[in-house]
């Protein structure tokens, strides 16, 4: 089984949410049912107990600017997951102005929906580095200035030098932001420096310095 979702535009991230939100409220788990055309939200509890019923139907079109699934086999063409709608909702909630947004099923220790958000981090030669997160509605950009650029250490032991090179030209990358929070949030080093490296559309590399500890962390761009 396969599935994978992107949303670009705000206003459907923005009514995708709300109504994954309405179904939270009214159900603490729900049946996931996705095809080809459609997504059905789905609660059915035991009328004689008093269980309530839910049906909500929505057609994938009409949120989605990319949408792939492959079910169990060609004649079944389905996939059925049960998920807990909060949250798929809180994940949500947090990507309100990324630049997309991507749902996507995955299974390492079980059948779950991952959520990835984009970032785009770019820097120069100049001291300049920008994290930005765009829509086409919005755009939201912290900026820094006046950072170091030190010098490239070759394998000869000579260093790189900026001469000749466009110091105003960004270079960029875009990136999966929860990557980026887990090492923010995960790190304990207490770095005295911290540098970040940038191979254009391919790789952000962070580093940690301390004085016992050199820390690197690579994240792969994202199309």
């Amino acid at each position: 089984m396969r599935f994978r979702a992107k949303i670009v535009d705000l206003a459907c991230l923005n009514h995708f949410s709300r109504i994954i939100n309405t179904i939270a409220k009214l159900a603490k788990t729900c049946i996931l049912r996705l095809t080809v055309c459609k997504l059905y939200f789905i609660l059915s509890d035991k009328v004689a107990n008093g269980g309530a019923s839910m049906w909500c139907e929505l057609s994938q079109g009409n949120f989605f600017d990319e949408f792939q699934m492959e079910g169990v086999a060609a004649e079944h063409n389905e996939i059925y997951l049960e998920f807990v709608p909060e949250n798929l909702w809180r994940a949500l909630k947090t990507a309100q102005n990324a630049k997309a947004v991507k749902i996507k099923l995955t299974n390492k220790h079980c059948p779950c929906l991952r959520v990835a958000v984009e970032l785009v981090i770019e820097a120069n030669l100049c001291g300049e580095m920008n994290l930005k997160i765009e829509t086409d509605l919005v755009s939201v950009t912290t900026h820094f200035k006046d950072l170091g650029n030190p010098p490239w250490a070759l394998e000869d032991g000579c260093q790189s030098s900026a001469q000749g090179r466009d110091l105003e030209s960004m270079a960029e990358a875009c990136i999966d932001i929860k990557k980026l929070l887990q090492l923010l949030a995960g790190q304990q080093v207490n770095p005295t420096k911290a540098l970040c490296n940038i191979v254009r559309k391919r790789i952000v590399h962070f580093i940690l310095l301390h004085e016992e500890v050199s820390l690197q962390y690579f994240i792969p761009a994202v199309a």
